[in-house]
């Protein structure tokens, strides 16, 4: 079982970076599909990033593709979104997932862990 814990959210203007981190607990973290995904009041959990085991695959949803990547450290056993050019509309709380395949998906369910979120703002 891993544990996760997000880091990096705040309050930021329109235009704006944030990275955000994951630090997972366990030794099989390497072994493990990460994703990211963000949850905006009234809405629905949405997929944002997945990225494979080792780092060689990635996906985005349309809305942040060319202005977040997601990125790991399995020596650290962290994963990163990089958000760049913040718009108001990705405000959300973060969250960080993995499951137990290696590769990565943009269904919440097929994930196993979730951290417990990191709130991001982007103000007008």
């Amino acid at each position: 079982q891993v544990q996760l814990v997000e880091s990096g959210g705040g309050l930021v203007q329109a235009g704006d970076s944030l990275r955000l981190s994951c630090a997972a607990s366990g030794r099989t973290f390497s072994r493990y599909g990460m994703g990211w995904f963000r949850q905006a009041p009234g809405k629905e959990r949405e997929f944002v990033a997945t990225i494979t085991w080792n780092g060689g695959g990635t996906h985005y949803v349309d809305s942040v593709k060319d202005r977040f990547t997601i990125s790991r450290d399995n020596a650290k056993n962290t994963v990163y979104l990089q958000m760049n050019n913040l718009k108001p509309e990705d405000t959300a709380v973060y969250y960080c997932a993995a499951r137990t395949n290696p590769y990565g998906s943009s269904v919440p369910s097929d994930y196993t862990n979730w951290g417990q979120g990191t709130q991001v703002t982007v103000s007008s």
